[in-house]
């Protein structure tokens, strides 16, 4: 078993990626369970390990009910004069979305709640000028507290370039904003390109594109628009509406994620928690479902009384 700086005991690997692998491992000087994120050894140089330092520095000033939190950043060895860069993040027990997934389309009420959870997330990132970049379903954790978006620890400050090599696009393929794959810097409408894709993945139970592979599917971005929404009984159309919207080709023409929260949570009477605005009046309350179930999703919200903080608050359907 490798311990990390004497402190990360690595128990098993629960995640793989194209730049990363996240383990399940043990904090032993706090004596608690984290996930910690080891960045490939090739993107290892001096000058990523500082923008990966930077950047987990970034994330782990989000505090969120629906965001992992980071907690620690370090260095360990790798190959001979190289260390490997290590992000230390909060382990969100539960399912991912991406396995919920796998059994076909959501109940398009418990598919507007998660993503209403989700466009909180980002609201309080772009709210401290952070983007996300990788929203999809494998970063999106179901947990019995609901929804905890995960993998802030390749987030970027907004309109930061990437410094990658050419040929090489931080994201997932299909989530990828048009922009994005023209490389240019990353914005929070890049994110909100990326939740109109997974709304209308959760609701219709595919992407909006049809291919078979990779390639293929890059070439179908390029070629044609997203394929409008399916009929959902009972979606109401302003959701449907909302979800074409935020997959326009103009990123100015979609919506912020502060206004999909709020649209989203009203959709089905929800409760989020986004930054405050002036002109919105605070919320002490919220409402919760859990488990993520279609049985869940027919009952009634329980209240459950919660403090807000200086900034945000709890907002949704009256």
């Amino acid at each position: 078993m490798r311990t990390l700086d004497g402190r990360y005991q690595l128990e098993q690997r629960i995640g793989v990626g194209g730049m990363s692998e996240v383990w399940r491992a043990h904090d032993t000087v706090l004596d608690r369970p984290v996930a910690v994120k080891l960045i490939s050894p090739g993107l290892g140089e001096d000058a990523s390990e500082e923008r990966i330092r930077a950047e987990a520095r970034s994330a782990a000033r989000l505090v969120h009910p629906n965001v992992a939190s980071v907690h620690d950043f370090g260095t360990a060895p790798a190959l001979p004069g190289r260390t490997l860069p290590y992000i230390v993040m909060e382990l969100a027990e539960g399912e991912t979305l991406a396995a919920h997934l796998r059994a076909g389309p959501l109940d398009w009420r418990i598919a507007v709640r998660v993503c209403a959870e989700i466009a909180a997330a980002l609201a309080a990132a772009h709210a401290h000028g952070i983007v996300h970049r990788d929203v999809k379903p494998a970063n999106v954790m179901l947990t019995p507290s609901g929804v905890k978006v995960l993998d802030f620890g390749i987030a970027t400050p907004a309109g930061e370039p990437d410094e990658l090599p050419d040929g090489m696009v931080v994201g997932t393929p299909a989530y990828l904003a048009p922009e994005q794959l023209d490389r240019q810097p990353a914005t929070p409408a890049a994110d909100m390109y990326a939740l109109g894709v997974l709304l209308y993945y959760c609701l219709a139970g595919r992407l909006p594109y049809q291919a078979d592979t990779a390639t293929a599917l890059l070439g179908a971005r390029r070629r044609q628009p997203p394929a409008p929404l399916p009929p959902v009984d009972g979606l109401p159309a302003e959701v449907a509406e909302l979800c074409q919207q935020l997959m326009a080709d103009e990123p100015a023409l979609r919506p912020t994620s502060l206004m999909a929260a709020l649209l989203l949570a009203e959709a089905v009477d929800a409760r989020v928690y986004v930054p405050m605005l002036a002109a919105l009046p605070p919320r002490q309350r919220s409402h919760q479902v859990s488990p993520w179930t279609e049985e869940a999703a027919a009952e009634a919200t329980r209240p459950a009384s919660l403090e807000g903080t200086a900034g945000a608050g709890w907002h949704g359907a009256p």
